[in-house]
């Protein structure tokens, strides 16, 4: 068995990174002083959230220092997503704060504004050395979840450096993937989150760190770009059934029960069981939506359980979206939303889904046209990164006669019918004088840091904005047609 160090500096999911490396044979150590940095023979540093944070934190924990002396005594690392930027001399996200400055280079921001940021799915990589860790990665091919806004660029400063590079966009927005030089590695995707492909690339990291000499990487040629891929999320709604067990179920205007009298909660299978056949079958992400306010205490929380069995199993993005609010427990102690989101995190989760709190959040901007950082949106993207919340909404129909009825965007849906998608808050119990569409518009002014540029998608209608994306997961629509539920989503 394999002793690794893993340091976690205190940001965001690694319960699935542990639940790989386990799968992989590992034995794991936590890193809980310098010293612990200093004895370590393989290192592992995941990172999530923004520049600044992750650097701060080493320094305040002693460990900026020590974790630099490590990567230059030749024994194995690797650093992944945050844990690979922070290698380079330092980042725009946090200009004028340096890094460990083991890689030569600037981590920057995205050059082509003809693309979404961040850059978030599935790609593939352009591999430039031969190197071991590589060795059943098939280039241009095998892809890998990638979810972040800034990215290093090649140069001859770093050229040694470069394991892989991978495209999106124009040639100027070509990034590093991933390095090696020696015993260092690291890569900007996340392969706990990447399926097969990236527990064969752990596996193959930790062969490599064993190895009784470092390795020789010659560099090779590969020719080609890589793409981004569509991604196929199954969506569960979760709820408790009469029994008091979470099961998945699917509704019809929010009615989740069967249609005889005193029919029991709709049960289409278990959630876990669920999430892991959606998994084997291909899925990218798995998105559990809680369709009923069963929690109670967030530390008894059923749904954590949830979590914490699937990411056992299932090493694809995880999203729990519902109760992700600000409440009193049943002891009288207040909680934050960022503290039930730190508890989904902790749990397995790698990004929460906001519903009623965006279109609350949206309705009071418009109303104040003031960003005073106080939404949960807001808060838990501040410490976590943009990439860890998704806005969604659970729309309803309102049918009109004429676009002149409304002030709302209206549409035309089949049989040359006029509607407008309605906001609802609370499960779909309230509606509010919001449409979708207008949501987007306003959380693009309101959170614009928080969310991202591109595409809206409200039941299969596109709708395209100039500076924001809004993911936008719809489950048991009130309007239940059939076209709610797009290609690219299992609903099951």
């Amino acid at each position: 068995m394999v002793r690794v160090s893993l340091l976690d500096y205190g940001a965001g999911n690694i319960r699935s990174l542990r639940n790989a490396l386990v799968r992989a044979g590992c034995d794991i150590e936590d890193v809980k002083t310098a010293d612990d940095i200093s004895q370590a023979h393989i290192l592992i540093f995941p990172g999530v959230g923004s520049f600044g944070v992750c650097i701060d934190n080493l320094h305040k924990k002693g460990f900026f220092e020590p974790l630099k002396a490590y990567l230059k005594s030749g024994r194995a690392f690797y650093g992944i997503c945050l844990g690979m930027q922070s290698l380079f001399e330092g980042s725009e996200e946090t200009p004028g704060l340096a890094g460990l400055g083991i890689v030569p280079g600037i981590v920057g921001k995205f050059s082509d504004t003809s693309v979404s940021v961040p850059h978030m799915g599935w790609n593939s990589l352009r591999i430039l050395k031969d190197a071991p860790m590589m060795k059943d990665i098939k280039p241009l091919e095998d892809r890998f979840y990638f979810v972040h806004s800034f990215r290093a660029i090649r140069t001859p400063e770093n050229a040694d450096w470069v394991l892989s590079v991978t495209d999106y966009g124009n040639d100027s927005n070509t990034f590093i993937s991933s390095l090696q030089n020696g015993r260092v590695s690291a890569s900007q995707f996340h392969p706990e989150k990447s399926g097969a492909n990236g527990l064969k690339l752990i596996k193959s990291f930790l062969d490599q760190a064993t190895l009784a000499d470092v390795p020789a990487c010659p560099p090779i040629s590969c020719e080609g770009r890589t793409m981004l891929a569509k991604r196929i999320i199954a969506c569960l709604d979760v709820r408790e059934n009469d029994s008091g067990d979470l099961v998945v179920t699917k509704g019809d205007q929010y009615d989740v029960r069967e249609k005889e009298e005193g029919g029991e909660v709709r049960n289409l299978g278990k959630p876990v069981e669920l999430a892991r056949r959606y998994s084997d079958d291909g899925a990218d992400e798995v998105t559990f939506l809680n369709i009923t306010s069963f929690r109670g205490d967030v530390v008894d929380a059923p749904m954590l359980r949830v979590l914490e069995l699937t990411s056992e199993h299932v090493f694809v993005p995880l999203c729990i979206g519902g109760g992700i609010r600000d409440y009193t427990d049943s002891k009288g102690v207040f909680h934050s939303a960022l503290d039930v989101a730190t508890s989904y995190f902790r749990s397995g989760a790698d990004k929460v889904s906001i519903g009623s709190d965006a279109v609350y959040a949206a309705e009071k901007y418009r109303s104040t046209k003031v960003k005073d950082g106080s939404s949960c949106i807001e808060q838990i993207s501040n410490v976590y990164g943009r990439q860890a919340v998704v806005i969604s909404v659970d729309p309803k129909r309102v049918y009109v006669t004429s676009k002149d009825e409304t002030s709302h965007t209206v549409l035309e849906v089949e049989d040359g019918k006029l509607c407008w998608w309605q906001c609802t808050v609370k499960g779909g119990r309230e509606v509010r004088d919001l449409d979708a569409f207008e949501l987007a518009q306003v959380a693009s002014e309101s959170v614009e840091p928080l969310v991202h540029r591109g595409v809206v998608v409200v039941c299969a209608v596109f709708i395209f904005t100039t500076t924001t994306t809004i993911v936008i997961i719809i489950s048991s629509c009130s309007c239940s047609c059939s076209s709610c539920y797009y290609s690219y989503y299992y609903s099951s």
